[in-house]
């Protein structure tokens, strides 16, 4: 077999696994019209047609689907053994890929990236920002950040930063003409800055916790936002108050840009787990990432004892 039939087998399987050539062509980072050339290639070589093709979609054909079985078991055994190799250096190296909520990306990855990139000078970090529960395997990344119920049961899942907890802030030209809070309820007379959930969700109610007793509180607001960057920008700006995550406005509470309230009533959340395939060798950059996050970030409190640390 030719070199080049293993690079173009090793396309089509990306393509197939991910059913769109945008997504493959971003991990093999090719564009997808040449990605789409290196395919059609394939298949005249071989004289059938592997993929069915529209604007929209990307699907196997009966050929397609017997081929690509056959094909991903020996894939990722090459992959595995090359992977093995890569963690056996001892400078983490390549493209590190991170899929994380806002708020993760914004508290664990923000404050250290600087750091990190400056320690690992051979690794190169894509964050992308999404909202929603992403299949991290078919979509190229290394590693996602969110919520614990993300982590997949084929997945390897543990604490990455936190617990946390959450602030209510706006500005101090903002309280001085409208009188601060002293309990949840009267946000309803106050302008809240409210944040809407991806993809047409309805609007996030806040929920506060005072002697066991918790409340949620459906603020009104003339600004509806489903970035929490600009939800942070408008409270800055004196729109009005908006609910965020203490590590988020702790720079802004600091430069006095920011004032916060009723923080005796702010609960506390769980924090932020990286997850990752169980399936997979643990790439070196993933690996000093997580030590570094964990250094920097993990507060010793909670349930964080029963948690290994490399968990």
């Amino acid at each position: 077999m030719r070199r080049s039939d293993f690079a173009d087998l090793a396309a089509f399987v990306l393509v197939a696994e991910r059913l769109s050539f945008r997504a493959a062509a971003s991990r093999l980072e090719v564009t997808p019209s040449a990605l789409s050339h290196t395919i059609r290639q394939l298949e005249e070589r071989l004289g059938v047609r592997l993929l069915n093709r529209t604007t929209r979609s990307v699907s196997l054909t009966d050929a397609g689907q017997r081929l690509f079985e056959r094909l991903r078991p020996a894939m990722g055994q090459i992959e595995d053994a090359l992977e093995g190799v890569n963690a056996e250096r001892q400078k983490p190296f390549g493209r590190l890929r991170i899929c994380a909520i806002h708020n993760a990306a914004a508290a664990v990855i923000a404050p250290m990236w600087c750091q990190f990139l400056g320690t690992y000078p051979e690794v190169s970090l894509e964050i992308y920002v999404n909202e929603n529960p992403v299949d991290i395997v078919a979509n190229g990344f290394d590693a996602g950040i969110g919520p614990r119920e993300w982590g997949g049961a084929d997945m390897i899942a543990g604490r990455l930063w936190g617990p946390g907890k959450v602030a209510v802030v706006g500005s101090p030209e903002y309280f001085a003409k409208s009188h601060a809070p002293k309990t949840p309820d009267d946000l309803l007379r106050h302008h809240c800055i409210q944040y809407r959930h991806p993809a047409g969700g309805g609007l996030f109610e806040w929920p506060f916790v005072r002697d066991g007793v918790t409340s949620t509180i459906a603020g009104n607001g003339r600004v509806i936002v489903n970035n929490f960057d600009l939800a942070v920008r408008a409270a800055i700006d004196g729109i009005g108050v908006t609910y965020t995550i203490e590590a988020v406005a702790e720079p802004y509470l600091k430069s006095g840009q920011l004032v916060r309230v009723l923080e005796e009533w702010s609960p506390y959340f769980d924090g932020f787990f990286l997850y990752y395939s169980g399936h997979r060798q643990v790439p070196a950059a993933l690996r000093a990432l997580i030590d570094m996050a964990r250094a920097n970030g993990v507060r010793a409190d909670g349930d964080l004892a029963r948690i290994p640390a490399a968990f």
